[in-house]
């Protein structure tokens, strides 16, 4: 039986407020390292992956990175679900028909790459669809216990999707979904507190990755993109942890163990 949910602290108050700078100076590295990101990222093997969108967000919002993976030779997919408010009106089964829909169509598991709660929900969907789903990659998910106290937006959220009448089982977020699982956060979110974002107690094929920069940037960062594709490249049955050697500690600092 689960204990009393933990009270972690919202994330400071200059890292929110310096969100939106943070984001532009992220998307300007963008601009300077996509050529050579498209050079030094690993080839995929044209399995589908969809990109769920965060709170608020829609598929515009990381259309780039969709791009940017459809050159790596991936067949990839926005959510189609409109502006992403919540699990409310018929979004969840919406998702279970896209996954459905996916996996005749190409005849193999997806891949799902969520940014905040669009993370959240590709990890209950692996949970549901385990033999659908080939892994997920969390950007800076508040899946961990103590995620409502800790978030900028939380009162936004359960305003548009009270408690009460959420489909979804809360005492089940922070565990790890039955297929390879990473969970990529930064302690410089100022949307919500990054130890909400980490995997604890995960298993042999999960793992935490840190990377600096800010939440509303995370599908605009250049080191994640790197790290996505590296991620993707990954068949299931050679799953090996992602290795901090040579170039990449600069970029990625040591991360907590999950």
């Amino acid at each position: 039986m689960a204990g009393p949910e933990p009270v972690v602290p919202r994330p400071s108050a200059l890292l929110s407020l310096t969100e939106a700078h943070r984001a532009v100076l992220e998307i300007f590295s963008l601009n300077l390292s996509r050529k050579r990101l498209g050079r030094i990222a690993p080839l995929g093997d044209g399995h589908p992956v969809m990109v769920l969108p965060g709170f608020m967000g829609d598929d515009g919002y990381n259309a780039a990175m969709r791009r940017f993976l459809g050159g790596l030779n991936y067949t990839v997919y926005g959510w189609g679900l409109g502006r992403n408010l919540g699990p409310r009106g018929g979004v969840l089964e919406g998702l279970q028909d896209r996954i459905h829909e996916l996996h005749e169509r190409h005849d193999a598991p997806i891949s799902l790459v969520g940014h905040s709660l669009g993370g959240i929900f590709a990890r209950e969907l692996a949970r549901e669809f385990p033999d659908k789903v080939r892994q997920v990659i969390s950007l800076g998910s508040p899946f961990g216990r103590g995620r409502m106290s800790a978030s900028v937006p939380a009162r936004l959220f359960s305003a548009l999707n009270p408690p009460q009448e959420l489909p979804i089982d809360q005492d089940l977020l922070h565990e790890a979904p039955p297929v390879p699982t990473t969970s990529i956060y930064s302690k410089g979110d100022g949307i919500v507190h990054w130890q909400t974002t980490l995997q604890q107690d995960g298993h042999q094929q999960s793992q935490n990755i840190q990377v600096r920069g800010s939440h509303c940037g995370m599908t605009l960062n250049p080191v994640i993109w790197y790290l996505v594709a590296d991620r993707l490249a990954v068949r299931p049955d050679q799953w090996r942890p992602f290795e901090r050697a040579s170039w990449r500690s600069l970029f990625y600092p040591a991360a907590e163990n999950g």
